[in-house]
Order: C-alpha cells, then sequence, then structure tokens
C-alpha cells in the first residue's frame, strides 16, 4: 500500500493482533452471530489488516458492517445454500449473510470440488460484503492450488469518457502456489484506486493521485489534489490515453463473472448487494505439482532480482509486501489511527462488546 495511506508512525496505536481480532469477535456475537461465525468473520478483517491491506481491514470495514446489522441489511444467521450443482459448477443463495462468513465457505467448497474434477467455479449472490479479495483466493494455496475470487463492488466509477456511475469497483484476487519463494497473491480494485483507500485518505488528510478520481461532470482531476467533495471514482488506468479502456474491461469481465453469472443483473440495475465468484484449480490436474512450484519459484526469484530502474531499491511482485508486512506485525503489532481506536472503544461500549485495546 501506498505510504500516502498509511497511519504516520508518529501517532500510530500499535494493537496485538490476537487483541483486535478478540474484540472484533466479541463485536460480531454482540450484533447476534454464532461463535464460529463471529470467528471466521474476525479472522478475514484481521488478515487483512496484517498483511497491509488497511481498506479492507477493521478500521474501514467494521463501522460498514457494524451499520448493516443494526439496520437489519445483514442476516446474522444465514442459512446459506446450493442452488443449482453440477459438481464442478456451483451457484449458492447467501440468504443475505455476510461474505465475511459465507465466502470462506463457498470457497472451501470449490477447493472439495476441484480435489475431485480440476478445478470447480462457485457464484453466490443475495450476500454481504466479503472483505479483502486476497483472503479467499490465499485458501486455495495450502491444498497446492491456484485460487480466484472476484466480487461486485459498489457501483462508484465511471466509464472511459463517462460522467455517471455505472461501473463496480469490482476487486479481483489470484493466488498461486510455490515452493520457497514468497507465494504469488495479487489483489486489486479494477479502479484506479480502491474506494476504500479513499476513506483512509480523509483519515490522514492525504491528497488524490493524478487519474485516481474525476469531478462530478466527469473530468479526470489529473494533479495532486485534497479529496473532492463529490467525485467519480476513474477505471483502472485513469484516462484512455493511458489504458483506462482496460480497467473499464476488467471491470466488466468481472461484473459478468459475478452478478450477471449469478441472475441479479449488472452496475446500477443490480437486484442484490454483492455477488462473489470463486474458482479453485488443482495444479496436479494440469501439470506435474513439483515442476509447477520450481517453475514459479525460477520466475519469482527472476522477478525479485530483476535489475531496477534509477532510484529504485528493488522490484517486489503481489504477495511479497504483504508477507513483509504479516512477519512484522506479528511480531509488533498493528498500526491503527487514534481515531480508530476511539470508534471501537465507543462502539463496544454501545454493544455491550468486550474489547481489548488499552
Amino acid at each position: 500500500m501506498l505510504d500516502r495511506f498509511k497511519v504516520p508512525d508518529d501517532i500510530a496505536v500499535r494493537i496485538a493482533p490476537d487483541d483486535m481480532r478478540a474484540t472484533v469477535e466479541s463485536m460480531f456475537r454482540a450484533l447476534g452471530m454464532p461463535e464460529a461465525d463471529a470467528v471466521q468473520a474476525a479472522d478475514v478483517l484481521v488478515y487483512a489488516d496484517m498483511r497491509g491491506i488497511e481498506s479492507h481491514g477493521v478500521s474501514n470495514m467494521m463501522r460498514a458492517y457494524v451499520h448493516g446489522f443494526r439496520n437489519g441489511h445483514v442476516n446474522p444467521t444465514p442459512e446459506w445454500k446450493v442452488v443449482r450443482d453440477t459438481g464442478p459448477a456451483l451457484y449458492v443463495d447467501s440468504d443475505n449473510g455476510l461474505g465475511l462468513v459465507v465466502g470462506p465457505a463457498v470457497m472451501d467448497l470449490a477447493i472439495e470440488r476441484a480435489k475431485q474434477y480440476g478445478i470447480a467455479f462457485a457464484v453466490t449472490s443475495n450476500g454481504g460484503h466479503y472483505g479483502a479479495a486476497a483472503y479467499h483466493a490465499h485458501r486455495a494455496l495450502p491444498h497446492d492450488m491456484i485460487g480466484i475470487s472476484m466480487t461486485s463492488g459498489g457501483v462508484h466509477v465511471a466509464p472511459t469518457f463517462g460522467a455517471e456511475p455505472l461501473l463496480g469497483l469490482n476487486p479481483l484476487g489470484i493466488a498461486a502456489p510455490a515452493g520457497e519463494e514468497v507465494p504469488f497473491l495479487f489483489d486489486a480494485s479494477m479502479s484506479s484506486v480502491a474506494g476504500n483507500k479513499i476513506g483512509l485518505l480523509r483519515r490522514v488528510g492525504g491528497n488524490v493521485a493524478p487519474g485516481w478520481v474525476a469531478t462530478e461532470d466527469g473530468a479526470p482531476v489529473m494533479e495532486e489534489a485534497p479529496v473532492p467533495p463529490n467525485f467519480l471514482l476513474l477505471p483502472l488506468g485513469g484516462t484512455r490515453d493511458i489504458g483506462s479502456h482496460k480497467g473499464f474491461g476488467l471491470m466488466m469481465m468481472v461484473e459478468v463473472l459475478t452478478t450477471v453469472l449469478g441472475g441479479t443483473g449488472a452496475g446500477p440495475d443490480r437486484r442484490t448487494a454483492f455477488a462473489h465468484s470463486f474458482i479453485a484449480c488443482d495444479v496436479a490436474a494440469f501439470t506435474d505439482l513439483e515442476t509447477f512450484k520450481a517453475d514459479m519459484d525460477t520466475y519469482l526469484k527472476r522477478l525479485r532480482e530483476c535489475r531496477t530502474a534509477p532510484g529504485e531499491e528493488r522490484v517486489v511482485y503481489p504477495g511479497m509486501l504483504e508477507a513483509e508486512d504479516e512477519e512484522d506485525r506479528s511480531a509488533n503489532g498493528i498500526p491503527y489511527h487514534p481515531e480508530v481506536i476511539e470508534w471501537f472503544t465507543a462502539t463496544c461500549g454501545e454493544l455491550g462488546a468486550a474489547h481489548r485495546l488499552g
């Protein structure tokens, strides 16, 4: 994550991962979740914070989830079910359950089917936000599988040349196993900047970079500036000259493979809030597993040892920085903005939930 999104070290409050995990579990239980579901939901959020994906960790997302439960928009005790099943292809109704709970269960179901069929594709809709895409894709790695997860993010992005929010943020996560190297693990919104990162910018008083957002009339903001009061997000690439048509196309791809394939409409015409897709691919069904891992190691090492451009220290591939953040935060705690800790302590008091935040 770029430095502009991070909490400055001089004000950051470091919280031990287990203390934040226990606090979030307590909050979910207070909101009506069963114990096992509260543990699972907290695991998704703490995973994001541990790996430096603060945009989808507790500081941003718990506010939205608490609001959703309090207003009856999320079912705390969903009875999700498989509606269509051909073996390697599945459609699941989430029963309006939070994606933090239903998503991992459906990804695990896809993994089990991939052990049988070599590959499996599961789509679920009628549910809530599922956190960081990387979390679900990552679940495939211990099974020596490639994992892919996609979700229909909020409809806040204007198409290239457009001035209406008709595209979802639509993140994509992909994980591939390796041998000795840190596994490849990509997770990104298909917009120029993840929508939740705008919240982080506002918290730390940062500026948007050129090509991230447009004014409400659709004109791209092409210079550093404070976050505009009213804005549209832009597709990955920002403008047509530097590739926004590619981000536009990728957003549509994710939309087709989640909401449309889930039978719930697309973009502003969606009939349910979120749809997610999960793919598990058993490497051994396609090639020799050890050869695959050795080839991945060779490629990842070549990337890691690449000759650097002037002024640059090193090349990092997707998954490296996240693994380094996880190591640091396991030892030293997760850095949070003081305002986040204040919100948690106040909200725990309102909910009657226990917290371990000092």
